[in-house]
This record gives C-alpha cells, structure tokens and sequence, in this order.
C-alpha cells in the first residue's frame, strides 16, 4: 500500500501548467512572472479552483499579464516605503502604526499592493529589527492603535506572535490590536490552539479578514473563525473589488451576505492599488458606486462597507460613496435606494 500523498502548496509554473491551470505555451512568460512575483497556491484554494479563471483561481494563478505596467502603476501605490521610520513600521495616521514583522504569505494575491516586497524566502524582521519597531511604537505615545500586518502575521510562529502581542499589551498608549490576516481562508489548519492563545491580551483585539469571494468561506475557514470568535475577538472583512472576481451585483452580494453569516462584520471594500502589472483586475470607480448603490435596500445594514480608496502617493483612504444627497439653492434633496427623489429642508 502506498503512502497518501500530502497536498501541498503549488508554487513552480511546471506544477501549474502539469495541473492544467496554466497553458504550456505561456511558461516563458510564466517564467518571467515568477522571477519578479511570488507565487503560492495551498490546497484549500487549489481545490476551490474550477477553472483558470473562475473568482478563486484569478486571484492566485500568475498570467503573462503581469508583464504589463500601466503608466499609473507604481511599485509602492500607496506610500509604504516614504512612510516607514524605521524597518517594520509604517506611520500614516496620528494615531495608529502598522507593524510588518514578515512579508510571508499563505498565498500570493496577483492583485497584492506590496507584490514587489512580499514572497516565501525572506522578509521576516530579525530579532534587532522587531526590537527597534517595537521600541519606535514604544517611544511615540500618540500611537493608539497597532495593525500588524505583512505579509500576513498569522504565518508567524505562535512563540513570535505571543511575543508581540503581550509587548504590544504592556504599551500603556496601546489600546488597540488589529491583525489583519488571510490565513483562516487560506490556511485555517494553521488556526490552532497555539495560535490563538499567542492573540491573548487584555486590550482590544480585533482580527480583519482578508477574503473577496464567497466561494472562500468553507466549512474549514468558518470553523476557523469561530474558534477566533469563541476567544472573544471580534472579526471586520476587507476585500479588493477585482474585474471578475467580485465586480457583479450578485457575487458581491453573495460575499457580504457569507461574512455576515459566519458573524463577520463588512468593513471595507478597497478599490484597487495600482500596482504594477494589476490593470487587468480594474474596476473603474464609476461602476464600483455604482455596484454598492445596486445593494442598498437590498442587503441588511449589517452587510454595508466602506468603499474606500487609498489615495496614491500616501496621502490616506478616503470613502467612495455611492452619495444620496444634493444641494442647490431651493434645498437639500435625497435619493432613496429606487432612486427617487425627495426634498428636505435646510
């Protein structure tokens, strides 16, 4: 009898194109893809993969379309590298810091905005280098809030994690912990005991996952996420709005409606970073209103986001709308979810 073999992780371009999700004609191409992007798709999301390019394997299967950069495309869209006192840290808003302790994955996202930075064989701040973040946050008590994210912070082991919470947690200015994450969709046989008991503090924990179709919610991942819940952490989303993968009515609201079934709570909807070789995810802001105004009225309150933009350059996320309400000289005038008009007073 021979031994089962354990499913792994798929990374070289002969694997993909063995498997049948890339075309043989493109491995040069493909080749040259992975010399610049990393490329890493588990097995919880190789078995979600129908096809190429279905709304999971877009996400994660490289194409030669990666080749191409638009003029507006950048290798760091929304300013990390100008922003980061010190390795590590990225220092945007007064009141809140992201700490970066690794740039490793459980997936590469084609659409990621820090595609040039993040990959499988480094990135992982040295013991030194953790210390001075840890110090800079320390020394700056304007900080109120600390995002670690990466890379994806859950990849760490639960011995550095739980170190970083509880100095985190001994910061008396430190009120907030967020962990953004995708590893309960992508890799929820990571979520072990261990892992959980590392995420242990007495301020406030959140954790944001990181998903963008409904497809990623399996059973595994929701069971995942209850034991995070079951620790008393509340869970946000954060999805991209990516050209077919999300970018229709109904697969947005399919999405929205899993996260507020698994108790997720909708929190942003990010229109895309520019990054370079992304342009084929692009969903032009326009449709992007014009998508959630289709779902208002439609789903609950509960399953609204934010629709944000992260404005290039550094300068922060603003919110995109969809508006409801004008203003001339006769008065204020409001939209309902049909499109109605109704005038209110001033």
């Amino acid at each position: 009898m021979t031994d089962l073999v354990k499913p792994h992780t798929l990374r070289r371009m002969r694997d993909l194109i063995e498997r049948g999700l890339a075309p043989a004609e493109d491995r040069a191409a493909l080749d040259a893809v992975a010399e610049r992007y990393a490329t890493a798709i588990p097995p919880t999301f190789l078995e979600l993969i129908e096809k190429p390019d279905d709304p999971i394997g877009r996400q994660v299967i490289p194409t030669p379309a990666e080749l191409l950069t638009a003029p507006h495309e950048s290798i760091d869209p929304i300013g990390d590298d100008a922003l980061s006192p010190v390795p590590g840290i990225v220092h945007r808003y007064a009141d809140r810091a992201l700490l970066k302790p690794l740039l490793v994955c459980p997936l590469y996202c084609r659409f990621c905005f820090r595609r040039e930075h993040v990959g499988p064989d480094g990135g992982l701040l040295s013991d030194a280098q953790l210390d001075t973040a840890l110090n800079w946050l320390r020394d700056h008590p304007a900080i109120r809030e600390v995002i670690l994210t990466g890379g994806d912070p859950l990849m760490l082991s639960p011995r550095r994690l739980g170190h970083i919470v509880r100095t985190l947690s001994a910061m008396p200015h430190v009120e907030t912990i967020r962990i953004h994450s995708r590893v309960p969709v992508a890799d929820p046989a990571r979520m072990t005991p261990e892992l959980l008991d590392a995420m242990e503090t007495d301020r406030a924990m959140w954790l944001v996952l990181h998903a963008n179709h409904a497809r990623e919610m399996t059973d595994d991942a929701r069971r995942a996420l209850r034991a995070v819940q079951a620790r008393a952490i509340p869970i946000l989303s954060q999805s991209v709005l990516l050209r077919g993968v999300n970018d229709t009515p109904e697969a947005l609201e399919a999405l929205l409606r899993a996260f507020v079934t698994a108790r997720i709570k909708p929190y942003y909807l990010h229109q895309l970073d520019p990054a370079p070789g992304t342009a084929h995810f692009h969903v032009p802001i326009a449709e992007g209103r014009a998508l959630l105004a289709d779902l208002r009225g439609r789903v609950t309150g509960l399953a609204w986001p934010t629709y944000v933009l992260d404005i290039p350059g550094g300068h922060g996320k603003v919110p995109l709308g969809p508006d409801y309400l004008d203003q001339d000289t006769e008065g204020l005038h409001v939209r309902d979810p049909n499109g109605r008009t109704h005038d209110l007073p001033l």
